[in-house]
């Protein structure tokens, strides 16, 4: 046998490891892509009619997790500075007794946000939905996504591929713990599953436009 001719086991070996850096790094990449140049603190974020806060755990007190918490804590920066007019919230509601939506929204009115300026989304059980709904349901074109910074570019990213034209301004406020590293790991798969939520165009759970939006806006 020639020495120039590579092991079959070899070949086979440095393909696989191939077809794993793509299924891996491209949904990366491009997640990367689409949300460069788009994601910025509050003091430099474009002005928005509309932020979306993305649902997170709230604790069994009915208080928003420390994560939620800096979430939320972005979203009343941007409404305090004049950087946006309505706030939606989206998260879970799918336990009688676990309200991720309204737990939001209570801590943004402590926060001195005005229950009117403040509008539910209560099926926005993943980065997916949200983004569909808020555009299908709320009928909104344009948004400051707030959520983790290393979730950020991934939420940035899906909404844009679901016709959601989106800027992000992250929380940065949690130290970089287990939870965020493992939130960070978590990414390589969720960005996979992504791309495959907006290739397969999956339905979230839709029902009835709501004209929330329309009338906080109305309202401002």
């Amino acid at each position: 046998m020639s020495s120039r001719r590579r092991h079959p086991i070899r070949t086979m070996i440095a393909l696989l490891c191939g077809v794993v850096l793509i299924v891996l790094l491209g949904p990366w990449a491009l997640a990367g892509a689409l949300s460069y140049g788009r994601i910025h603190d509050v003091d430099s974020a474009p002005d928005r009619d509309v932020t979306i806060v993305l649902g997170a755990q709230v604790l069994p007190s009915g208080q928003p997790s420390a994560y939620l918490r800096g979430r939320l804590d972005v979203a009343a920066n941007l409404y305090r500075t004049g950087k946006t007019k309505v706030i939606l919230v989206s998260g879970d509601n799918r336990e009688i007794h676990y309200n991720e939506p309204k737990a939001m929204k209570r801590y943004l009115i402590r926060r001195g946000v005005p229950a009117g300026r403040i509008v539910e989304d209560p099926a926005g059980l993943d980065t997916y939905d949200t983004c569909v709904r808020a555009r299908r349901i709320f009928g909104v074109d344009q948004a400051i996504m707030v959520t983790q910074d290393y979730h950020e570019i991934r939420t940035v990213a899906t909404c844009r591929m679901t016709g959601l034209d989106a800027t992000g301004s992250p929380d940065r406020s949690q130290h970089r713990d287990e939870v965020w590293w493992k939130g960070w790991i978590r990414e390589f798969g969720a960005r996979g599953k992504m791309v495959m939520d907006v290739v397969s165009q999956r339905d979230p759970i839709l029902g009835k436009p709501d004209d929330g939006v329309t009338k906080a806006l109305k309202g401002s």
